[in-house]
C-alpha cells in the first residue's frame, strides 16, 4: 500500500520543505497596546458580494476598533473583550456586470490605522482536496509535467481581477484561528504557482460573469478526507467516530509529536490522521464570507467506498456549519482513471470508489459532480488537463449558483433500460443529454458491458439511436444487467454534443 501512496502522490516530496509547524495558540499571545488583524484580510484580496464580511483580530483589551469602507459612508465600530478579541460585521453590496472598481478599507485603532488597498467585491470560492487540486499550473520537474500547454497558458494568464491565496500547508492537533498566506492577483507572474483546476474554473466564471472571482486555496496532495474534518463532527457521526476517530485517538501516535518529520512515509501516515489539516487549514477560514465550495478528493481513500459517501457527506455538513451560511454549494470532481500501477483491466475497486461519490449526490443538498472519465491517464495520477476539469466545475456553478440555465453542465446520466429480446436500450435523464449523444472520436461508444442471469460481464457493442444507445453481444443470449464504465482506468469516449462525459453505472449490486 505504502508502495502505491508513494507513486500516487510523490509530489510531497517536494513540499515537505514547505511544511511548516506552527503553535496551536489562534493568535500570538497579544501584547500590551498591539493590534492585529487576522492574517487572511489582506490588500488585493476579494470580498464576497452580497453577505456580511467579518473583520476580527487583537488588540488591547477594551480597546475600541473601528472600520471605515470605500463602498458606503460611515465607520463600524466594535470594542475588543477581555481577551483582546475583536470581530466587526460590515455589509456588502452586489456588483453588476462590469463592476471592477477598486475598493480601500481601513482600520482605526489607539495605536494608528491599518490600510487594505486593491481590494475588489466579487465571487469567492474555496477549493480544497489532495495532489490534483494543488497541482499548480508549472511544471516541477520530475514530479509533475505542469497543465497542458502551461508555458503559452502562464504567459496569457493576464488577469487582474482574479485574485488567489495559497494556505500555507500545515497541520496541528488544536484548531487555529489564524494562518499564512498571501492573496496574489493572476498574472504571468504568478498564475504558474496557482492550482489549474481552480485558475480554469476562475477564468470562465469571470468570463461569463465579468465580476472579480477570489479563490482560496487551501489543498494538501496525499491528504485523506478525515484529515480534512473536526474531530467534532467525526465524533458525532456514530460510524466515523468508531472507524475514525476512536482508533486514532486510542493510538500512540495521537500523542507523538507533530515535528520532526524525517520520510515521505512519515508524511503520508500523518495525513491520513483525523483533524489535522482541518485544524490548521479550515478552522481558520471560517469567518470568511464565501460563496462556496470546490473539491477534489479520493486517492488516498481509494480502498474505502464502503465509507466515502457518509464520510463526503458529513465534511459538507462540518464545514457549512462552521462558515454559518447556510447550505453552501459544494462541487467535487470525481476521481479521473488510473491504473494504480496493477495493469489489471477487469479491477473495479476504483469504479467503486466513484460510485459512493455519485451516492453524495442523493444524500445532502446543493452539490454537483464533475465527470473525468474522458479526460484520465491511464499512467498519470496527476493527469495534465486540468483544463476541461476546471470547465467543468465552473458549468456547474454557473447553473446550479448563478441560474445560467442555459449553461449544459451533466453528461449522460443513466435514467433506465428496456431488454428488447437479445438488446439492451439504455436511456437517460433528459437534462443530462444536453442537444444529443454523440462520441468524441466519431467510434462507437466504448466501455459497455452487459451480463445475463449468470451474472458473467462482456463487453458489449454498442451504437447511439437517437436518445438511446442500443447494446448486445453474441456472448450473452439472454441480457438483464449494464455496466458502463465500471473499472478502475476506462478512458471514455461517450458524451453529449456539448462535450461533457457520461457518469459511469451500474445496474446491479453485484459485489464482486
Amino acid at each position: 500500500m505504502i508502495k502505491n501512496r508513494i507513486l500516487g502522490f510523490f509530489i510531497l516530496g517536494f513540499l515537505m520543505t514547505n511544511v511548516t509547524l506552527v503553535s496551536s495558540t489562534a493568535f500570538a499571545e497579544p501584547v500590551e497596546s498591539t493590534f492585529q488583524l487576522a492574517s487572511i484580510l489582506q490588500s488585493n484580496m476579494v470580498i464576497q458580494q452580497g453577505k456580511d464580511f467579518k473583520l476580527w483580530g487583537k488588540s488591547k483589551p477594551g480597546s475600541q476598533v473601528s472600520v471605515f469602507v470605500s463602498w458606503s459612508d460611515g465607520s463600524s465600530e466594535s470594542e475588543s473583550d477581555l481577551n483582546g478579541d475583536w470581530q466587526i460585521s460590515l455589509p456588502v453590496p452586489k456588483v453588476g456586470i462590469g463592476d471592477f472598481k477598486l475598493q480601500t478599507l481601513t482600520i482605526s485603532h489607539e495605536e494608528g490605522e491599518v490600510v487594505l488597498e486593491n481590494i475588489l467585491i466579487g465571487e469567492v470560492w474555496v477549493c480544497s482536496g489532495q495532489s490534483n487540486m494543488d497541482m499548480e499550473m508549472k511544471a516541477i520537474p520530475p514530479w509533475l509535467e505542469g497543465v497542458v500547454d502551461y508555458e503559452n497558458e502562464i504567459a496569457a494568464a493576464e488577469y487582474p481581477n482574479i485574485r488567489f491565496i495559497k494556505i500555507e500547508k500545515n497541520f496541528t492537533k488544536d484548531p487555529l484561528n489564524e494562518t499564512k498566506g498571501t492573496w496574489n492577483q493572476v498574472s504571468p507572474t504568478t498564475a504558474g504557482d496557482l492550482s489549474g483546476v481552480a485558475y480554469y474554473f476562475a477564468r470562465n466564471l469571470q468570463e461569463k460573469l465579468k465580476i472579480p472571482v477570489g479563490l482560496v486555496i487551501s489543498s494538501y496532495g496525499g491528504s485523506a478526507i478525515q484529515a480534512w474534518m473536526s474531530k467534532e463532527a467525526l465524533a458525532e457521526d456514530e460510524v466515523l467516530n468508531i472507524n475514525y476517530l476512536e482508533p486514532y485517538d486510542q493510538s500512540p501516535e495521537s500523542e507523538e509529536s507533530l515535528e520532526g518529520i524525517e520520510t515521505l512515509e512519515q508524511l503520508f501516515e500523518i495525513l491520513t490522521r483525523p483533524s489535522l489539516l482541518y485544524n490548521a487549514m479550515i478552522h481558520p477560514l471560517k469567518k470568511l464570507s464565501i460563496r462556496g465550495f470546490l473539491w477534489y478528493q479520493g486517492e488516498s481513500n481509494k480502498n474505502e467506498a464502503q465509507y466515502y459517501t457518509r464520510l463526503n457527506k458529513v465534511l459538507i455538513e462540518n464545514w457549512r456549519k462552521d462558515f454559518d451560511q447556510g447550505n453552501l454549494p459544494f462541487y467535487f470532481v470525481q476521481m479521473t482513471p488510473y491504473n494504480w500501477e496493477e495493469s489489471d483491466p477487469d479491477a473495479d475497486y476504483y469504479a467503486k470508489f466513484r460510485e459512493s461519490q455519485e451516492k453524495v449526490l442523493k444524500v445532502t443538498p446543493n452539490v454537483g459532480m464533475a465527470v473525468t472519465m474522458d479526460i484520465g491517464e491511464v499512467n498519470n495520477i496527476h493527469p495534465r488537463n486540468k483544463k476541461d476539469v476546471g470547465l467543468r466545475l465552473s458549468r456547474i456553478a454557473l447553473n446550479l449558483t448563478y441560474g445560467k440555465n442555459e449553461t449544459q453542465y451533466l453528461g449522460p446520466k443513466f435514467d433506465s433500460f428496456l431488454i428488447v429480446k437479445n438488446r439492451i436500450e439504455v436511456t437517460f435523464e433528459p437534462q443530462s443529454v444536453g442537444s444529443g449523444l454523440s462520441t468524441n472520436d466519431g467510434e462507437p461508444p466504448k466501455h459497455f458491458f452487459i451480463a445475463g442471469d449468470d451474472e458473467v460481464f462482456y463487453p458489449a457493442l454498442a451504437e447511439i439511436s437517437g436518445d438511446k444507445v442500443i447494446l448486445w453481444s453474441e456472448k450473452v443470449k439472454n441480457p438483464s444487467m449494464v455496466r458502463y464504465a465500471f473499472t478502475n482506468y476506462p478512458i471514455t469516449n461517450f458524451q453529449n454534443r456539448e462535450g461533457l462525459p457520461a457518469t459511469p453505472f451500474r445496474t446491479d449490486d453485484k459485489e464482486n
